[in-house]
């Protein structure tokens, strides 16, 4: 490409041809450790000696990604510059006027995995709020959607059950960049705050990450490579009951199972729906850590074999109906966390219609793929790419 010998150029890579926008600007950042150029450099240390960087901001697992999923994260000063750290994933999920109050501009640099779940996008959603009300600037750097830009899957969230996993009625599988959905945000969900985007170069709507020549960066503990967050959209929802969605496993979301879950039985069943892209293998894991930790599961393993064709919420939603209907009185939903609050599977899902199974497998996924047309309209007057 021109003035470039590799495919994708993210925001960072091209953030001199938008210097005008930071130049003698007190800047702010949102990021984590994948916030860095091609040659693995941090937007913290770019930003930092080439323009005025005054202010950190973390979300969940921290800038340098020193906290676990669902840890809590206090104001602390970063050791290798000295700058203030302001935890976003803490007391505070919105930026306070405090917070904001030394920066003109905050920017976020994070790699997302194209999934509703995901709380970075909520992270920016509410500094878009804030931007708004303090009269700041918000600006993205942009980088690829790992699962491509072209594929929508899910249903459109019910705003009865909006979270930290799902705040907005979008799809599980949004089929768009940070960037363009920063887009779709500001305007469908009237935060109207001044937004601007540092666009990706080369980058195509059908590409996956895989062929974007970019190095991989775990954007959280839990993402290890780009299959996983190919699986992530239909297999978080096993996040949501007592089976382990292969956290504490070198596989995380990619094996899926539990002590009383027949493996080979399992895999027989899901390999006979002939499902597009993958293949199931019966395995056997030990967690280090969370559900089932130092027990012995089995289950499966969810081998890709093509990853363009996969339909990840058909995978999940049949994989989770095979195993509450093997499993017995073994199943369970996970109870809410409080009294009174919803269960964690209905904000995962945007609906309770999962949890009280008012449908078959097939009848959901149909039911679910009109949704999935119905926001693809809607996304595409976003694209920007």
């Amino acid at each position: 490409m021109k003035g470039y010998d590799y495919v994708v150029n993210c925001g960072i890579d091209v953030i001199e041809a938008y210097s005008n926008i930071f130049e003698n600007k007190k800047i702010g950042l949102i990021t984590n450790p994948t916030g860095v150029d091609r040659n693995l450099r941090s937007t913290i240390d770019i930003l930092n000696e080439r323009f005025n960087l005054k202010a950190l901001y973390s979300p969940e697992h921290g800038i340098r990604g020193d906290f676990q999923a669902g840890e809590k994260v206090g104001d602390y000063t970063d050791k290798l510059t000295g700058i203030k750290v302001f935890s976003l994933y803490g007391e505070n999920k919105k930026p306070t006027k405090e917070m904001l109050q030394d920066i003109d501009i905050m920017a976020i640099d994070i790699q997302d995995v194209g999934s509703r779940y995901y709380t970075y996008l909520y992270t920016m959603a509410y500094a878009m709020e804030a931007c708004k009300e303090y009269n700041k600037t918000f600006v993205v750097l942009d980088r690829p959607n790992p699962i491509g830009g072209n594929k929508v899957e899910g249903n459109i969230l019910d705003t009865d059950f909006s979270s930290f996993v799902g705040l907005y009625s979008i799809t599980q599988r949004y089929g768009l960049t940070i960037g363009e959905l920063s887009i779709l945000i500001n305007k469908e969900f009237n935060i109207g705050c001044d937004l601007q985007v540092v666009k990706l170069e080369g980058w195509k709507r059908d590409m996956y990450y895989s062929e974007t020549e970019l190095a991989w960066i775990n954007p959280s503990p839990n993402m290890p490579t780009p299959n996983t967050a190919v699986l992530y959209n239909g297999t978080c929802l096993f996040e949501g009951t007592n089976v382990s969605e292969g956290r504490g496993t070198t596989k995380p979301f990619e094996m899926i199972g539990a002590p009383w879950i027949d493996g080979y039985k399992l895999s027989d069943k899901m390999n006979d729906m002939a499902l597009d892209g993958v293949i199931f293998r019966p395995v056997y894991f030990v967690p280090t850590f969370s559900k089932y930790k130092n027990e012995l599961c089995s289950g499966v393993q969810i081998h890709i074999t093509n990853k363009k064709s996969v339909n990840a919420i058909e995978v999940g939603i049949k994989l989770l109906y095979e195993i509450i209907k093997m499993s017995g009185n073994n199943f369970e939903w996970l109870p809410p966390f409080k009294k009174g609050q919803k269960y964690f599977i209905d904000h995962l899902a945007g609906t309770d219609e999962l949890r009280l199974m008012k449908y078959s497998a097939d009848e959901l996924i149909r039911k679910w793929e009109k949704s999935s047309a119905e926001f693809t309209k809607i996304k595409e007057k976003y694209h920007i790419y």
